[in-house]
């Protein structure tokens, strides 16, 4: 189990051989890498369920491979997971016609995943790719960025001019970049850090860090092209890579407001919105974060949540109503599908205005 999505296997994978299973989304999230917050936001997962599903059909119709077999149409029960799969499409028609629920599990194939050994110094890749073979989860988030908005951690880790902005330091604003940007990051470390290049390729084991670069624009361009139809920014996000007998194929979920950030009108509807929250009327926490993972890198141990001394506060009753409209009717807005009774997207960028 992840923080926000569980596992649900049907098929274990092997050294040579996909397998099957799927993902049910919760209405879990998790916000500074923290892991499951407090509260359960109403909704979330069902609507990253049909974007991430609605973005994944767009990237099998423009020929991109992916992990994604379908959706499983809602029934009620949680635990019956024998339902068929089927496409975006046909569990509209559930949700249109008989009322249904909105889709909150994906079927997906499954790769290998073995573990990144730790000796209290550093991670243990080449034991990762040696029992890894030809089937496994490229161990690094693949991260495109055509804005710089606030919060960005690309702005504490290089200056506007060696992106070619014409800025003395970063403005307090969103900034385009003239090009989109593309860095790795790890993905299985307590810590997850930015990489270069010479390095992401060492990671990638057999999966080619250009390639892995080509088919992070590819995906950037479609996310992007379906963002601003719907009247969205799409200013950066991320994607997981399977290697598969020499196939990249886009893995995990692509395109949400959980992996991605996306603006409307100037306002940012992503993650961001609660990293923003929690900055402000909870900084004790937050700075309690940051210092946690700064002291773990002199400690023989990898969670920083063990010396992190504050907890997260549960967020207030009328900041999870905000968020959860934020979530359905940028789903709604997204897909061009009405799947959640919601109030319209502008008026909820009105209201996060004023969290």
């Amino acid at each position: 189990m992840t923080s926000v999505k569980e596992f649900r296997i049907e098929t274990e994978p092997t050294a040579t051989d996909a397998g099957r299973g799927r993902f049910y989304f919760t209405d879990a999230y998790s916000v500074f890498d923290w892991g499951q917050m407090p509260d359960p936001i109403p909704n979330k997962g069902a609507s990253l369920c049909v974007m991430g599903a609605d973005n994944f059909e767009r990237l099998e119709t423009e020929g991109i491979p992916t992990h994604y077999r379908g959706v499983v149409p809602a029934t009620g029960d949680e635990a019956a997971g024998n339902a068929e799969a089927t496409s975006l499409s046909a569990a509209a028609e559930t949700v249109t016609v008989g009322g249904a629920e909105p889709p909150r599990e994906m079927a997906i194939e499954l790769t290998q995943v073995p573990d990144l050994p730790y000796d209290g110094e550093s991670y243990g890749y080449d034991a990762y790719h040696a029992e890894a073979g030809d089937n496994y989860l490229v161990p690094l988030e693949v991260v495109f960025r055509n804005t710089v908005p606030v919060g960005s951690s690309l702005r504490s880790r290089t200056d506007p001019g060696n992106l070619g902005l014409d800025f003395d330091s970063w403005p307090d604003e969103t900034v385009e970049l003239p090009e989109p940007v593309v860095e790795f990051s790890t993905k299985y470390e307590e810590q997850d850090r930015y990489l270069d290049r010479g390095e992401a390729d060492e990671i990638a084991g057999k999966a080619d860090v250009d390639d892995l670069e080509v088919l992070a624009r590819e995906v950037n361009d479609i996310v992007t092209e379906q963002a601003t139809g719907a009247g969205f920014v799409h200013e950066d996000g991320k994607i997981e890579v399977m290697y598969h007998d020499g196939t990249l194929r886009v893995a995990d979920v692509v395109g949400t407001f959980d992996e991605n950030r996306f603006s409307y009108g100037g306002q940012e509807l992503s993650k961001e919105v609660i990293r923003q929250w929690y900055k402000r009327e909870q900084p004790e926490w937050v700075d309690a974060v940051a210092a946690a993972k700064r002291e773990v890198a002199q400690r023989e141990i990898a969670d920083w949540r063990q010396l992190c001394s504050v907890e997260p506060t549960s967020l207030p009753a009328n900041v999870l109503e905000v968020v959860s409209n934020l979530y359905t009717a940028g789903a709604n807005a997204y897909t061009g599908r009405e799947w959640f009774d919601a109030p319209p997207i502008g008026d909820v960028v009105e209201t996060v205005r004023r969290l």
